[in-house]
């Protein structure tokens, strides 16, 4: 349904070397990167980006309120747990340990992080283990 996402982030650097923690273990990779710009995206597998420039990009600039919230797709609860813990060892702030969810479904799964500007960013994934 989208092709990509676009957010701006107050320090580039700071942002890449974050997502590149945090989405890594979801199997997301940095795809290219740009003195303002950076990507990430899945290259390869059944869930491989169909764009090449990936999916998700930062952008070095101010971000504006209010903060948007993604979900990234899981493979497991086991990545859940994994995301969680890389975002929060690469500077994210914690903003809901992996667990269930049973008010949105119940197979509902996820962790929820605040990356270093605010934004929030979630994995989830939505099958029994």
């Amino acid at each position: 349904m989208i092709d990509h996402l676009s957010i701006s982030v107050s320090d580039l650097d700071v942002s890449a070397r974050f997502y590149e923690a945090a989405l890594s273990v979801l199997g997301y990779v940095p795809v290219l990167r740009f003195a303002d710009d950076a990507s990430f995206g899945v290259l390869e597998g059944e869930k491989a980006s169909s764009d090449p420039g990936g999916e998700f990009w930062i952008h070095k600039g101010t971000p504006t309120a209010p903060l948007a919230h993604f979900a990234f797709s899981a493979t497991s609860r086991e990545a859940v747990h994994a995301f969680h813990a890389a975002a929060i060892a690469a500077g994210g702030t914690n903003n809901g340990d992996p667990g269930l969810r049973p008010h949105y479904h119940d197979l509902y799964y996820a962790a929820f992080i605040r990356d270093p500007d605010g934004y929030g960013i979630e994995a989830v994934y939505h099958r029994a283990k």
